[in-house]
C-alpha cells in the first residue's frame, strides 16, 4: 500500500478519538474506554477487519437506538462455575469484557467458569477477551457466532458465520500462545480490505451463487449480502481440502454460543444492516492452572515446547516458524513505536462521522 493511501497515527489519539466518539453517542466513559481499547489492540495487532473501521458501523447501530449505549448484563442462571447472561442488546465488547471478567472471578474461586451470553452484538476481535486470563496465569477462551456468511461443505446457501474462537495461554519467557481464529477461510473483514486496496482475493476464499470459485470481493458480497446464495469458505475450502472440518467447527461455535444461551444461531443471527437486534451469542471461559498443575512448571513446560518447535527444521527458503500470536505481539510493539498505519478510506470514514458528531478529529 503506496504513502498515499495510507495515514499514520498514534494509538493514544486513535484510542481518544473512538473514545470521545462512543460518549458522544451516549455511551458511559468507562465502556466507552473498554470499546476503544478493543477497536484499537485490534488494530495495533494487524486485525484492521476488526478495528477502528467497525466504529462507523457501531455508530450508525446506536444512532438508530439499534443498540442500548449503556451496557446492562441481566444473570439469568448461575452456579459457581457458570453463568447464563442476557446482554440486552449491549455493545458487544462492554458484554465480552465484563462477562470475562465474571468467568476470572469465578475462576479463582472455583477453578474454571464458563459463560454462555445471549441477546449481544459484535464483539471485535476474540482474542483480547481470552488474553484477559494471562494476568491472572489462566488459560481464557472466546468463541462468538455472527451473522451468516459461510456455506457448508456441498452447499451454496450462507447459513453459518465466521464463528471465531480464541485461546490464550500463559508462558513464562516466551510470548504467551495466544490463538485467534476465524472457522472461515477467512473473516468477512478481510474480504473488505481487499475490496477497500482493489485486490482480488486467492481461490479457495469463496464460491459464487453457482458454487464455482469467486475471486472479485463484489461478487462475493454480493452473494453474501445480496442474493444470499454463494460466500466464504469454511476453515478448508471445499470438501476435498477438509473444509468438512472448519464446517464442524463453525456449527460448533454456534452450538456453544447460540443455542446453548438461547442466542441467535446459524440463518437467524441478525446482520449489521438490520434495526432489529442481532441477539448474538458468545461462550467464554476461564481455567485456573492451579487446578491441574503447578503453574510455574506449566510455564517452564510451555517455553520448553515453544522452543523446540520454533529450533525445528526450517523449509526450504524459510528462516523462522512463528507460534500463534508471535507476529501479532512483534507488529504491536513495532505500531506502538511508529504509529498505526489507517487505509486511507478508513481514516475518511472516521473523520466524517467526527463531522457527523461535531466533535474534533485528531488524526
Amino acid at each position: 500500500m503506496s504513502d498515499c493511501k495510507e495515514r499514520i497515527v498514534r494509538p493514544e489519539s486513535l484510542k481518544a478519538f473512538c473514545s470521545e466518539a462512543l460518549r458522544k453517542l451516549r455511551v458511559p466513559d468507562e465502556e466507552a474506554e473498554i470499546t476503544a481499547d478493543v477497536l484499537v489492540s485490534a488494530d495495533l495487532r494487524g486485525v484492521e477487519s476488526h478495528g477502528v473501521s467497525r466504529l462507523p458501523r457501531y455508530a450508525k447501530r446506536l444512532m438508530n437506538n439499534w443498540i442500548r449505549p449503556e451496557a446492562k448484563l441481566t444473570v439469568r442462571k448461575e452456579t459457581p462455575v457458570s453463568l447464563l447472561v442476557d446482554a440486552e442488546n449491549s455493545l458487544g465488547q462492554v458484554v465480552a469484557y465484563r462477562v470475562m471478567e465474571l468467568c476470572i472471578e469465578k475462576a479463582k474461586k472455583s477453578d474454571i467458569a464458563f459463560a454462555a451470553v445471549g441477546n449481544s452484538n459484535h464483539i471485535g476481535i476474540a482474542g483480547y477477551y481470552a488474553m484477559m486470563a494471562l494476568k491472572e496465569d489462566m488459560i481464557g477462551l472466546c468463541m462468538t457466532n455472527a451473522w451468516p456468511l459461510i456455506v457448508p461443505t456441498f452447499g451454496i446457501e450462507p447459513i453459518l458465520g465466521t464463528n471465531p474462537m480464541a485461546f490464550a495461554i500463559p508462558t513464562k519467557h516466551e510470548r504467551p500462545f495466544v490463538l485467534d481464529m476465524a472457522t472461515s477461510v477467512v473473516p468477512i473483514g478481510k474480504m473488505e480490505v481487499y475490496r477497500r486496496h482493489g485486490k482480488n482475493v486467492p481461490v479457495g476464499w469463496a464460491i459464487d451463487e453457482s458454487g464455482e470459485p469467486a475471486v472479485d470481493t463484489e461478487t462475493v458480497m454480493r452473494c453474501v449480502y445480496k442474493t444470499k446464495c454463494g460466500g466464504l469458505l469454511p476453515l478448508g475450502g471445499l470438501e476435498e481440502t477438509a473444509g468438512y472440518k472448519g464446517y464442524g467447527l463453525s456449527l460448533l461455535v454456534d452450538i456453544l454460543s447460540g443455542i446453548l444461551p438461547c442466542a441467535a444461531y446459524g440463518p437467524h443471527v441478525g446482520i449489521p444492516e438490520d434495526p432489529k437486534p442481532s441477539n448474538i451469542g458468545h461462550f467464554l471461559g476461564a481455567i485456573d492452572i492451579k487446578a491441574f498443575t503447578s503453574v510455574d512448571e506449566f510455564k517452564d513446560r510451555m517455553d520448553i515446547m515453544i522452543r523446540s518447535i520454533r529450533a525445528s527444521a526450517k523449509a526450504k527458503g524459510q528462516d523462522r516458524i512463528y507460534i500463534h500470536g508471535e507476529k501479532e505481539w512483534e507488529l504491536e510493539e513495532q505500531y506502538r513505536r511508529t504509529g498505526i498505519p489507517l487505509y486511507l478510506k478508513v481514516w475518511e470514514n472516521l473523520r466524517d462521522l467526527a463531522s457527523q458528531l461535531r466533535i474534533e478529529f485528531p488524526l
